[in-house]
């Protein structure tokens, strides 16, 4: 009984010493499996760790002798000789993208205020062409009604429609009518002088034969010496010719003329034009010239229309009426 005792014993010993050698070899194993996975996360983030050791440095050795004042050694030179590439270059790629950042922002604000300033401009542009167009037709109309006002015979104002698009005819249209009083052969003029005659009448609109028509004849004089003579239309809207002037009478370039009153259809004083040339032959008994017309036939807009009470068809355009100029027709 004894022996078996001292051999439970013995056998005891041994596997507590067994298992107390398996404990340490499992042990041992996890710890090399620690170790492997802590080499592993090192090689991962070696560039990671090399960086962060580097910039930590200073500032650890800063913080912890901030309080006493030394020179810095050797270590601390090298440290800070491999960091201050490092931290520059860290700091402008911080401050560049901090700029990029608040210029894309400023650039979007700019880009957002320039599209309303814009707009802005685009307005008031169109507001400043308003109110100048405004401007130039309050002009013109004070002139038309300081002559209306000023001129013994009665007027009435009418704007401009359009234009007679066929060479044949030098017309345009005005938004009065029959039932505005206009009739057949009444004078058309504005404040600058002569402008036609109403040749067709509607109830809302007439059309006006211009002066510079070939077939429009006017009774005319020159203001200076007094000659009477014709005007008639070239079929251009910048130019008259002036006709049955005697060879003896006295006409110079530059000469004012203006409307006889003979003809019956425009009353005597009013503007036609300037004597630009003469022609005077060296045989016959009359002398001819050109008369630049005082108003432009292409910018009219508005007009006067005199409403005389017995208005007067316009003369002939053949015959010997026509010739002279200066007779009604019959």
């Amino acid at each position: 009984m004894g022996a078996q005792a001292a051999a439970g014993r013995d056998a005891g010993v041994h596997l507590d010493s067994v298992g107390s050698q398996a404990g340490k070899c499992k042990g041992f194993g996890e710890l090399r499996e620690f170790g492997r996975t802590v080499l592993t996360l090192l090689k991962r983030n070696k560039e990671l760790i090399v960086v962060s050791v580097l910039l930590l440095y200073p500032l650890t050795s800063f913080l912890a002798k901030r309080q006493v004042a030394r020179e810095a050694n050797i270590v601390d030179r090298a440290v800070l000789a491999l960091t201050s590439p490092l931290q520059r270059a860290l700091i402008w790629t911080l401050d560049g993208a901090a700029s990029a950042w608040n210029g894309y922002a400023a650039l979007r604000g700019v880009r957002a205020e320039n599209l309303v300033l814009r707009d802005q401009n685009r307005q008031l542009k169109s507001e400043a062409s308003e109110l100048g167009e405004v401007r130039t037709e309050n002009e013109r109309l004070r002139k038309l009604l300081d002559y209306s006002r000023s001129s013994p015979d009665p007027q009435l104002t009418a704007r401009v429609l359009g234009v007679n698009p066929a060479a044949t005819l030098l017309s345009l249209r005005i938004d009065r009518g029959e039932a505005d009083g206009i009739r057949r052969g009444m004078p058309v003029v504005t404040p600058e002088g002569v402008v036609g005659t109403i040749q067709r009448v509607t109830g809302s609109y007439a059309d006006v034969v211009l002066v510079t028509d070939p077939n429009s004849r006017i009774g005319v004089k020159i203001q200076r010496s007094r000659v009477r003579a014709t005007a008639t239309g070239k079929g251009e809207n910048r130019a008259l010719h002036l006709d049955n002037a005697l060879r003896t009478e006295d006409l110079q370039e530059g000469d004012q003329v203006v409307t006889s009153g003979t003809d019956q259809v425009f009353p005597p004083g009013l503007t036609v034009g300037r004597i630009t040339s003469i022609q005077r032959r060296t045989y016959g008994m009359v002398q001819s010239a050109e008369i630049a017309p005082a108003v432009d036939m292409t910018k009219l807009e508005e007009v006067l229309v005199i409403r005389t009470s017995a208005p007067i068809a316009p003369l002939p355009t053949s015959g010997p009426q026509a010739r002279r100029g200066v007779e009604p027709a019959p």
